[in-house]
């Protein structure tokens, strides 16, 4: 990656926590939100294409009674993790009722797959939506993190042609 798509990512990530942080949190608090939303984001978008397919898997694993469903599932979304819940983070950015955002928002991260669980956890991000919700900037921030102008995906965006429109987040050869 270039110093200058780099250099955009970082600074559109730290205008979410100007934007929509500064308010509600100390600066050195906006790590708190901003790396696991980052986090998310970056894995939302590695499982957009896939999403389908791994409802699909779902579904018919649950109709056949198979509780062990992981591996199945992180093999329709072609990764090592997976997120089960019927939405996109994409799905989130329109919720107008911060208690319904809640709940979608909880059982959207409670789909991931137990590794991304486990890293969920450890940021304690759980602990953060309550704050977010209550000082009505958590639309906000799931909003700014999906926008369309600026590429977290392991996967160009192409324009109308074909043409790369934004690169993909990588460094060194490595997607994640």
């Amino acid at each position: 990656m270039d110093n200058q798509v780099y250099n955009g990512v970082v600074s559109f990530i730290w205008g979410i926590a100007d934007d929509c942080l500064s308010d509600v949190y100390v600066r050195g608090k906006y790590r708190g939100v901003i790396l696991p939303m980052t986090v998310i984001r970056r894995l939302d978008a590695a499982l957009e294409d896939t999403k389908d397919d791994v409802l699909k898997m779902k579904k018919m694993l649950d109709e056949s009674g198979i509780f062990n469903q992981n591996e199945a599932l992180c093999n329709a979304a072609k990764q090592s993790f997976c997120n089960s819940s019927q939405f996109k983070l994409k799905d989130l950015a329109s919720r107008a009722n911060q208690q319904k955002l809640k709940t979608d928002f909880i059982a959207y991260l409670d789909g991931f797959s137990p590794n991304v669980q486990d890293i969920l956890k450890k940021f304690k991000f759980y602990n953060q939506i309550d704050t977010m919700v209550d000082a009505d900037i958590l639309g906000a921030v799931i909003e700014k993190f999906v926008s369309p102008t600026v590429n977290l995906s392991p996967d160009p965006i192409l324009d109308d042609v074909g043409g790369v429109r934004l690169p993909a987040l990588s460094y060194d050869g490595y997607n994640f």
